[in-house]
């Protein structure tokens, strides 16, 4: 029989490897996600305090988000509820694959946090593409949050304010702009500041209760639709092949959770593969009936009519839908601070790393750089909410990018974990798992080029 040892990059710590890794480990766990030091990890299994059934919620909890309310144009771009449920079938293979062979590497290499991982494992260069692509995804998704506040706020305002609309008659405080300037101020920009966020761990709790919430009012909406709702066209096939991978974006923004799946898996109290692999399965599952119920009812509710975001379909006037968006305002109010937490914790890392200072040397600089970081990450994506007009054109781009998080980077860590064993003969098994993540980098990379390439040539030039 062959026999094999892991030697995943054995010159991982020539790398100008800083000695706050561990620091930046911390930082970049979920707020969720309680794990113990590695110095403990010798003592074996049992050290986390996640159980199994813990872990499938928090995992359910990161998939799923504001994305969902992108779903129904998803199908729509897709071509019908066919080919919608059928894309999602297929890359949810890959998503749970993807997730496996990160908590596999993880083993391996004796990391807790996704970029850390692909350090490990890929070697510099990997790594800091994968840093800089988690920076710019949080940046991406917190603008598609202040996106999302200013057409929530829009619809909850009309159903406020009564008085009948005439050219020009709008008045200043209901302007989009200003809603959405005020509400980041006044309560995104306090919470984001901070430099711990543990705080932030009791809102998850409600934003996965919202996101059942508005899955259930579009739901109920479809069964029982609204009397002045008027019969719609509704798409049964693709306008073009190609149509079918404009909806890709969507469907990997939302299962997007390979980022903080890694401090997941080592949060639990059995953090090996094969349980692992039953907590993905069970938490895409769910993520799946989730996204497909709201994809398919708000589809079948509007068809080819439906806006980027459903709610904005519904009537202002109408309270259950109207508290959704309270639901959702709320969700993402809470959801921000801790993307440009995670966000920020890279940055910060990257600094640390070139200017090699560790993090007890610099304390006394450490808060006039975090308050200069969060004043222009928060300004940035503010000023580029508030000029672009729908999620759609934010999500087409980042999620090029959660390609690359569930595809590109599980499957360069699967191929460099395999042809770092040593083995006297390559077995068939062998062939079949680089094969396989030889696969995943090239429909990752495909995915990311295609989408980033419509996005830029084609949405954000009309």
């Amino acid at each position: 029989m062959a026999q094999a040892t892991g030697s995943i990059n054995s010159d991982y710590r020539d790398w100008e490897w800083s000695a706050d890794a561990g620091e930046r480990a911390r930082l970049l766990q979920s707020p969720s996600v309680e794990t113990v030091p590695k110095s403990g990890e010798s003592q074996g299994s049992g050290l986390g305090a996640t159980s199994a059934l813990g872990a499938v919620f928090i995992v359910v909890n990161a998939a799923l988000g504001a994305g969902l309310l992108n779903f129904p144009a998803a199908f729509n771009t897709a071509g019908g509820v066919a080919a919608g449920i059928a894309l999602q079938m297929c890359m949810l293979i890959f998503i749970i694959g993807g997730l496996v062979i990160l908590a596999y590497c993880s083993q391996a290499s004796n990391e807790r946090t996704y970029q850390e991982v692909v350090w490990a494992v890929c070697g510099k260069v990997p790594g800091v593409l994968c840093e800089v692509a988690i920076a710019v995804y949080t940046f991406g998704t917190c603008i598609a949050f202040l996106i999302i506040i200013g057409d929530q706020e829009d619809k909850i305002i009309a159903a406020l304010v009564t008085e009948p609309e005439e050219a020009g008659s709008s008045r200043w405080y209901t302007d989009r702009k200003f809603t959405i300037s005020i509400t980041a101020f006044l309560l995104i920009l306090p919470l984001s500041i901070p430099k711990e966020i543990g705080f932030q761990k009791y809102a998850s709790s409600l934003s996965v209760i919202g996101t059942w919430y508005v899955t259930a009012v579009i739901i109920i909406k479809y069964i029982w639709p609204d009397k002045e709702l008027v019969p719609v066209e509704i798409p049964t096939s693709p306008s073009s092949w190609m149509a079918v991978f404009n909806a890709m974006p969507t469907i990997c923004f939302g299962f997007q959770c390979h980022v903080s799946s890694v401090p997941v898996f080592n949060s639990m109290k059995q953090p090996e593969v094969k349980t692992w692999g039953a907590v993905v399965t069970a938490a895409m599952v769910i993520a799946l009936f989730v996204y497909t119920g709201t994809g398919v009812c708000g589809f079948l509710t509007f068809g080819a009519s439906v806006d980027q975001d459903v709610l904005l379909s519904y009537p202002s006037n109408d309270i259950p839908v109207a508290l959704a968006r309270a639901f959702i305002i709320l969700c993402v109010l809470t959801s921000y601070p801790i993307l440009h937490f995670c966000g920020r914790a890279v940055l910060e890392g990257l600094w640390l790393r070139y200017t090699g200072v560790t993090v007890e040397e610099d304390v006394v600089r450490e808060r006039r750089r975090r308050l200069l970081q969060t004043v222009s990450w928060f300004l940035l994506t503010l000023l580029l909410a508030l000029f672009i007009p729908d999620i759609g054109k934010v999500i087409s781009v980042i999620g090029g990018l959660a390609a690359c998080f569930i595809f590109v980077f599980p499957g360069l860590c699967l191929i460099q974990a395999k042809l770092s064993e040593i083995q006297e003969t390559r077995a068939l098994s062998w062939w079949a798992q680089v094969s396989y993540g030889v696969f995943m980098v090239t429909l990752g990379a495909f995915i990311f080029g295609q989408t980033t390439a419509n996005a830029i040539f084609v949405d954000l030039t009309a």
